[in-house]
């Protein structure tokens, strides 16, 4: 698919996209004759999860060491690497889960302020 059907899909911007082929957190799969990107469903997954990531405050070189290890994990067979991709895979996941809470606390006085100038 060309870029404009995957900022479509997925709700981010062409430039957003652009942006990510340019550091190399999600390169375009190819190009066609004239030059454009060509992205596949695998890039929309990618730029999905990447899309999650966001909110949570991960750096782009968060992001790509994420996805570093899920790509190794698609492909690893040596259980020894397995179970150390998987370790890594768990520091993510605890680290998202904190800074899900974090976001929680702040959607939560969020609401808390809102409902103290509806009082008005």
């Amino acid at each position: 698919m060309h870029i404009g059907e995957l900022a479509e899909r997925t709700g981010l911007s062409l430039r957003t996209i652009r942006h990510y082929d340019d550091v190399g957190i999600l390169p375009a799969t190819g190009r066609t004759e004239g030059g454009f990107r060509v992205y596949t469903e695998t890039d929309a997954s990618r730029l999905v999860l990447i899309r999650r990531m966001k909110p949570l405050g991960f750096t782009l070189d968060e992001m790509q060491e994420l996805l570093a290890v899920t790509d190794a994990l698609d492909v690893e067979e040596d259980p020894d690497e397995r179970t150390r991709l998987h370790a890594a895979l768990d520091v993510f996941r605890s680290s998202a889960e904190e800074r899900r809470e974090k976001l929680a606390l702040t959607l939560e006085r969020a609401d808390e302020f809102i409902e103290r100038l509806r009082q008005y």
